[in-house]
């Protein structure tokens, strides 16, 4: 059984074929997709396709969508997770974080923004006694900084690639790490080496799909120009990704989908509690 602890089902790309991506998915192994809200608008919809799939869900405003987030919006979140605090498919608050990399959002103003709903989100996560899914670009620091100083129970460190003493300070924490599709490319020595030497207490698989494709669904800028079309991630390609991350450290894939699971209930309680439901064809 894998667990793909992040997974963006909800994304307009599956549109057109949802249902057979998840079925898909299943059929490869994966028995499970944490689906992470990014707005508020799409709260009630991930929330849907989690009863639906017999997955789970996390509720959040991603540091992308802060531009336009209203303060509002964290009144809303917190009475969403009020209200739905007693279903077992809610297993988180997330994606939540800070984004350093996009140049829109490192101005003084942006930063000043993203930090403000970043804290207050870990303010709900704390007042509700929920884990967080935590969007991490090049601000790992200040993330820490922020849960140094509105501790949570859990969480998750969203495609982590930092340093190996930012991924100690987050495991002492009570955090896993994510690993997933940029673990594939031969070129990402600092993160292979990092999956090789970190415990296997403190790893996590997800695909972010249909973002952050595996190297075997990459197109260069160049091949794109050439007609050449890039290939859509999907939660299928979870069982993929880990076979690298096995061979990276030597283990069998089946003694890799026992750990990883189990550190996804760890990490995220309610997940633990959780049977799979599966889709009816």
């Amino acid at each position: 059984m894998w667990i793909d602890t992040h997974c963006h089902l909800d994304a307009a790309e599956f549109d057109a074929d949802r249902d057979a991506v998840r079925q898909a998915a299943r059929q490869a192994g994966v028995a499970r997709c944490v689906i992470p809200a990014v707005h508020a608008p799409h709260w009630a919809e991930v929330a849907k396709l989690a009863e639906r799939h017999g997955d789970a869900y996390a509720l959040g405003i991603h540091p992308l969508y802060v531009p336009q987030a209203q303060e509002a919006d964290l009144l809303a979140l917190d009475q969403a997770l009020y209200e739905r605090a007693g279903d077992p498919r809610l297993v988180a608050v997330g994606e939540i974080g800070l984004d350093f990399f996009v140049p829109e959002l490192c101005t003084p103003k942006m930063r000043e923004r993203q930090w403000f709903f970043y804290t207050a989100q870990l303010k709900l996560a704390q007042k509700h006694g929920l884990p967080v899914v935590l969007h991490v670009r090049r601000s790992a620091d200040l993330l820490l900084k922020g849960l140094r100083q509105c501790p949570v129970v859990s969480g998750i460190a969203h495609a982590f690639n930092g340093s190996a003493q930012q991924a100690q300070a987050f495991v002492d924490m009570g955090f896993a790490l994510g690993f997933g599709g940029t673990l594939t490319y031969e070129r990402s020595l600092q993160l292979r080496r990092l999956a090789r030497e970190l415990p296997l207490s403190a790893i996590v698989l997800e695909t972010d799909a249909p973002d952050i494709p595996p190297q075997w669904l990459y197109q260069t800028a160049q091949q794109r120009a050439l007609g050449a079309t890039q290939g859509r991630n999907s939660p299928a390609e979870l069982p993929r990704i880990a076979q690298v991350l096995a061979d990276l450290r030597g283990l069998p894939l089946t003694d890799l989908a026992a750990a990883t699971s189990a550190n996804a209930g760890r990490v995220l309680p309610k997940l633990a509690a959780q049977r799979p439901v599966f889709l009816e064809t």
